[in-house]
């Protein structure tokens, strides 16, 4: 019996684990309030589930195809599925939580 019990929590923690990248360019006004915002909306509703990966376009521009980057700063939910993206400096943050599912629709 303990062996479903097992499963079924590593099963919970990977569904629980948001996987979110954050593309910038460079360190702007706009990238550092994009991903203030990003950090304060992730420990309010997701604290202790959630990992963020900045990725400054300015230093790596070919990662921006691998996941159709066409503005900046734009936030990509990869985990939990399906793929969502946010543009911009993510100060609204109803827009966000509904954006990411965090919050149904008013």
């Amino acid at each position: 019996m303990e062996g479903p019990e097992k499963n079924s929590e590593k099963e919970d923690t990977a569904v629980e684990t948001w996987d979110l990248r954050l593309y910038v360019a460079g360190h702007t006004d706009k990238s550092a309030a994009a991903l203030s915002n990003l950090k304060k909306i992730c420990e309010e509703h997701l604290k202790g589930k959630y990992h963020i990966e900045v990725i400054d376009l300015v230093k790596n521009p070919q990662l921006a195809q691998g996941d159709q980057i066409f503005a900046v700063p734009t936030l990509v939910r990869k985990l939990p599925p399906p793929l969502k993206k946010i543009i911009g400096d993510l100060s609204n943050t109803v827009k966000v939580l509904v954006g990411l599912d965090l919050r149904p629709r008013n």
